[in-house]
């Protein structure tokens, strides 16, 4: 498969984004959102998880110190502490900015916080519980109405002089946004929802300034939350599994395959924990749809005809 030009000089460190084309996404790996629920056997399962993904040649791994109030990462910190040399051979990405009611004491609300004080204290306790010494991708996780894009910019470098990351990112941002951070800082990746059920980045511009700006589009629930999944139906669905059906895969594989056919280079980010899903994905990077068979899936999504 061919890649973009500028995705094809997209590296992290010595990792190429491309290799994989697919990124697994660790926000399920808990099998909760309370950390203190994590008990043996979802310790068991994220770690299994986490193996298969790195065994079958997933090099991003994405994270966010959300995921189970921490424990996301600090799961993972566990395998990276027990066998450090896994570190230099994967992307890590993690996010900050989210601030969940109760935080900060009883009564604080639900609010977002790109202030340098916070990103700053949020990155060091992403280090802590990844075991790791630098992030990979670091990013502004949702964003903050209250952006001051100087602070953030004075937060990145120091973070970025002081070896703690080396590059940066944001997610759920539309272009504007983007723009305006990018006056003061670069940014490597933007992280947002895009499936055949959910084609907002196709109009929006995203996708089209991500290709302008050499930005990685990384996309959350490539699989509509499991509304391209088993148990779906429909027009969409039933085109879906005729054209896995023509190619010897299944319907998942080719909702992945219409998202890593567009140009910009998006790299889908699989959440499942089920190891033989985490290794069936892995066959949609090898899956070149026709410029036709795109089309009848987008039509078919869109639930009318082209004009």
């Amino acid at each position: 498969m061919a890649y973009p030009p500028h995705m094809t000089t997209q590296r992290i460190g010595e990792t190429d984004l491309t290799s994989s084309r697919l990124s697994y996404g660790c926000m399920r790996i808990a099998g909760t959102w309370n950390p203190a629920e994590v008990d043996d056997e979802k310790r068991a399962a994220a770690h299994l998880a986490l193996e298969t993904a790195f065994e079958h040649s997933y090099t991003l791994f994405d994270h966010a110190d959300i995921y189970a109030r921490g424990a996301s990462e600090s799961l993972h910190g566990e395998l990276l502490g027990a066998e450090p040399s896994k570190r230099d051979k994967i992307v890590i990405a993690t996010k900050c900015g989210i601030k969940p009611p109760g935080q900060y004491g009883e009564n604080s609300p639900h609010t977002y916080d790109f202030s340098a004080s916070h990103i700053l204290w949020s990155c060091d306790r992403s280090l802590e519980r990844l075991q790791t010494d630098y992030i990979d991708i670091y990013q502004l996780h949702r964003p903050d109405y209250l952006m001051n894009p100087e602070e953030v910019a004075e937060a990145f470098t120091r973070l970025k002089e002081q070896g703690k990351v080396r590059h940066f990112g944001v997610s759920n941002f539309l272009p504007d946004k983007v723009s305006l951070l990018q006056k003061y800082v670069p940014l490597c990746v933007n992280q947002v929802e895009i499936s055949l059920s959910h084609r907002d980045p196709l109009e929006d511009g995203t996708l089209n300034q991500c290709m302008q700006e050499s930005i990685t589009p990384l996309s959350w629930s490539p699989l509509a939350g499991g509304a391209l999944g088993e148990g779906a139906e429909g027009e969409l669905i039933a085109l879906t599994d005729q054209i896995a059906e023509a190619h010897g895969v299944t319907r998942t594989d080719i909702a992945l395959a219409w998202l890593l056919k567009h140009p910009s280079g998006i790299i889908p980010i699989i959440g499942t924990t089920k190891p033989e899903r985490i290794i069936q994905s892995t066959k949609a990077a090898k899956i070149e749809l026709s410029r036709e068979d795109w089309y009848r899936l987008f039509t078919a999504a869109v639930g009318e005809p082209m004009p």
